[in-house]
């Protein structure tokens, strides 16, 4: 497997600065003016010039060196602080794509790759539930799509997209890929057989546990493949349900609900 690292610099206050920015970067000083290296990165001008005006904020300085329209004509070059954060970011990508491929032998045959390593460090996301899996079916038409995730032998989870965001994604059958759902979205029904809803996604279960507090509760199933899936109702529907660790139910939500991301 060919390992490729991002690195990405931010501070609480200022936007991440990624390689894009890096490229944005060496594009202006290669083609010597902020219009002609916004054209080559693909952004408009005003793109281009907040995207520099966000490293210069994060780093204290100015990366490049601006000239005015004259006989000359108007320029731009990287100055010393310039060069020197193209330089120390190359070097952090390098370095973080050493630590991974150092990885793979001592995680061969753990099913456990670098990358899924890294995405379970760093992701974040205010979904409870985020169930990493494999794309096992896409049914699309001009404008929307459905995709199938197996994130377990037992479980295949289906998310309704568009169309563009299918192809933006790159997702296709065989990809690896990351369903996120927010637990008040889904419902539980006890019992192994699935209610007769139109919810799309139907997952079968047995409860792990049940966290009721004065309000509100957190019901968890487990669905095999060491996965589990929360749901979040009100301590009033727990009562009802009465459900206990061991229980068989089921937990119902709509294929729109589910987020597909994807490393």
């Amino acid at each position: 497997m060919s390992i490729e690292a991002t690195v990405t610099l931010k501070t609480k206050e200022i936007s991440g600065v990624g390689r894009d920015r890096i490229r944005l970067l060496q594009a202006v000083a290669r083609e010597g003016s902020i219009t002609a290296g916004a054209k080559a990165a693909g952004l408009s001008y005003k793109a281009a010039w907040d995207a520099l005006d966000a490293m210069t904020n994060l780093f204290g300085r100015p990366l490049l060196e601006t000239r005015t329209g004259g006989k000359a004509g108007g320029g731009a070059q990287l100055t010393p602080t310039g060069v020197k954060v193209i330089e120390a970011f190359g070097r952090l990508e390098a370095e973080m794509a050493r630590v991974f491929r150092n990885l793979e032998p001592e995680l061969a045959g753990s099913g456990i790759t670098p990358i899924n390593l890294v995405s379970g460090f760093f992701m974040k996301t205010s979904a409870r539930n985020a169930l990493r899996g494999v794309i096992t079916d896409i049914k699309a038409d001009t404008l929307s799509a459905e995709v199938a995730v197996a994130v377990s032998p037992e479980t295949t989870i289906y998310s309704l997209l568009t169309a563009e965001s299918v192809r933006g994604l790159g997702l296709v059958v065989g990809r690896e890929a990351i369903v996120l759902i927010k637990a008040p979205f889904v419902m539980i029904a006890p019992g192994h057989q699935p209610p007769l809803v139109s919810a799309r996604n139907c997952v079968r279960g047995t409860v792990r546990r049940a966290d009721v507090s004065a309000v509100n509760a957190e019901i968890v199933l487990d669905i095999g493949g060491d996965k589990t899936l929360a749901a979040s109702v009100t301590a009033r529907s727990a009562d009802d349900l009465n459900l206990s660790p061991g229980d068989p139910a089921c937990a119902v939500f709509d294929a729109a609900h589910v987020i597909v991301a994807i490393d």
